[in-house]
């Protein structure tokens, strides 16, 4: 589908490779907003929660390039890239995205997030945790599993879902213009991620950085660019609700659904540095969990977000300084 980008990228390198990620970007935060707009509006019309559509819809949306890469990858044998593209974005997700939306405004916790979709993102970076450490790598019977568990998740959180009260300065928006605006922003996302990886892709190794490093940071970070503009967006309006549910639903998609998948797919094999890497995304999930649970106003304060921002530049240094 996008195969035009490699030949203008093969034939312009460096030159044709920043333009390319300047309309990544643009693309990526006018489709994060449009997104964030007809969800928030599908909420309002059906009375569902900011919360549960963050979970679901916009969780799902945005993890379609971590989908699309790890599809790819097996399917050309390249399962490395499908582990790492998973357990990165997942560390971006929760480091960086969590860190730079809190900078923004502290970030509010619902109860039904604290007592259930946060520690299900606990359990899902715990199961992985566990799996490396004892197989060293992901047989096909851990992705079913996964994908069990990801069938169950989807069934409690319907099943916890609560009406949210109606806003009589809301101006209702229609069905059609809400999924109008949800289908235009999540294909704006993908073609805004595509061009971001692809073109960023090309400028590393032409620099002669690792593979492992590329698909550590650059595929996971490009991957995770629709979490980040989305929840930056919906921070600036003020839905604090999905930008943690985004987050916190994206990792729990990647996990079980996209990871599940992939292993079911194909074994993925281990490689140097998978468990540090898989310590890290569970790390980052248990301190999720203390920040709303050790303080009263159940919040991810400015200086979580700063904490969590430090931590991840310190792995990156170390994981860059160990290949």
């Amino acid at each position: 589908m996008f195969e035009f980008l490699n030949t203008w990228l093969a034939n312009g390198g460096f030159w044709v490779a920043i333009p390319l990620i300047v309309l990544g970007c643009v693309a990526l935060i006018k489709g994060a907003g449009w997104l964030v707009d007809g969800a928030s509006g599908l909420a309002k019309k059906y009375g569902i929660s900011d919360i549960v559509i963050g979970l679901t819809v916009v969780a799902f949306g945005t993890s379609m390039p971590e989908f699309v890469v790890n599809m790819v990858a097996v399917g050309q044998g390249n399962t490395e890239i499908a582990i790492t593209n998973v357990l990165g974005s997942n560390i971006i997700n929760t480091f960086v995205i969590l860190g730079v939306t809190a900078l923004i405004c502290s970030i509010s916790s619902q109860r039904q997030s604290r007592r259930f979709d946060i520690p299900w993102s606990a359990l899902g970076a715990l199961l992985v945790l566990a799996i490396v450490t004892c197989v060293g790598f992901m047989p096909r019977i851990t992705g079913a599993i996964l994908l069990v568990f990801f069938v169950f998740y989807l069934w409690q959180t319907f099943k916890h879902a609560k009406t949210s009260n109606s806003d009589e300065n809301y101006t209702p928006m229609s069905p059609k213009k809400s999924l109008l605006l949800i289908l235009v922003g999540l294909l704006l996302l993908v073609v805004g991620g595509e061009f971001i990886v692809k073109s960023a892709t090309n400028i590393a190794q032409s620099l002669g950085v690792s593979d492992a490093i590329i698909g550590l940071t650059v595929v996971a970070l490009g991957t995770s660019l629709p979490e980040l503009a989305t929840s930056c967006m919906a921070a600036m309006k003020g839905n604090c609700d999905i930008a943690l549910g985004n987050v916190i639903g994206s990792n729990i998609f990647n996990i079980f659904f996209i990871l599940g998948t992939s292993a079911s797919v194909m074994p993925l094999p281990g490689y140097q540095g998978l468990q540090m890497d898989a310590i890290m995304a569970a790390l980052g999930s248990i301190l999720v969990l203390g920040f709303v649970y050790l303080n009263k106003s159940r919040e991810i304060k400015r200086w979580h977000g700063a904490i969590l921002l430090l931590v991840y530049g310190g792995y990156l240094t170390y994981r860059i300084l160990t290949l």
